[in-house]
């Protein structure tokens, strides 16, 4: 009887492999797209300009654009288990 020899290769740190996969690079994508959005509709819709904008006002809309975008990529039906 013969047995094959096992072939263990290190896999890195629980981080590492996480952060390579397809699934964070396109959360990531969505995310700062959605950011990107959220900060348009703000900037479009309230007419004023950059400096008389409250700097919490538009990091608020980088936040919800953001967010929209995570949910997006990361709700349930997304990821086919609805």
């Amino acid at each position: 009887m013969q047995f094959k020899q096992l072939e263990l290769t290190k896999e890195g740190s629980w981080l590492k492999r996480n952060l390579q996969t397809r699934h964070f690079k396109r959360s990531l994508a969505a995310i700062a797209i959605g950011s990107l959005v959220g900060f348009s509709f703000f900037y479009f819709s309230e007419g004023k300009l950059m400096e008389s904008m409250p700097a919490w006002d538009v990091v608020k809309s980088f936040m919800v654009g953001g967010f929209f975008g995570f949910f997006i990529t990361n709700s349930p039906c997304a990821r086919g288990r609805c």
